[in-house]
């Protein structure tokens, strides 16, 4: 008889970093559109543009980066994969309250779409977790 394994990865996690990278692609749509927006219609400076504007690209980035290796991690039950998501998580929630709060304009639009992205976070944060120690369990079987 064959030796039976046991599905140590996340399903909830899993379709969490799913729906982020929906939700982080239409964040980025829309936070590039919001800064159309604020320079046709406010005095922004262009330090303080470009600045923003830099700062939404890194956080596409290092986005597209977490959920990759947070699927991955997840689905291919590797801990170092995981663990770089779960770091990386770090950087991208301080780049959702930097919108949040210390953009040169915050609009309320913003505000709503950043708090729901760090909700995401909080909560892939503790399915993260929990997942690794799920597979850390099954490493000791």
């Amino acid at each position: 008889m064959a030796p039976t394994s046991r599905q140590r990865s996340s399903a909830p996690l899993q379709v969490l970093l799913f729906l982020n990278g929906w939700y982080s692609a239409t964040y980025f749509v829309l936070e590039a559109l919001i800064f159309v927006y604020k320079v046709l219609l406010l005095p922004y400076p262009f330090t303080n543009l470009v600045l923003d504007v830099v700062l939404l690209l890194i956080y596409l980035g290092t986005e597209a980066t977490r959920i990759f290796f947070g699927s991955k991690g997840n689905l291919c039950q590797h801990k170092l994969l995981l663990s770089i998501s779960l770091a990386l998580t770090g950087p991208a929630a301080v780049m959702a309250v930097y919108y949040l709060l210390l953009q040169t304009y915050a609009l309320r639009l913003e505000a709503i779409l950043s708090a729901i992205l760090l909700l995401f976070y909080a909560m892939e944060v503790l399915l993260g977790v929990l997942a690794l120690f799920s597979f850390s369990s099954a490493d000791s079987y």
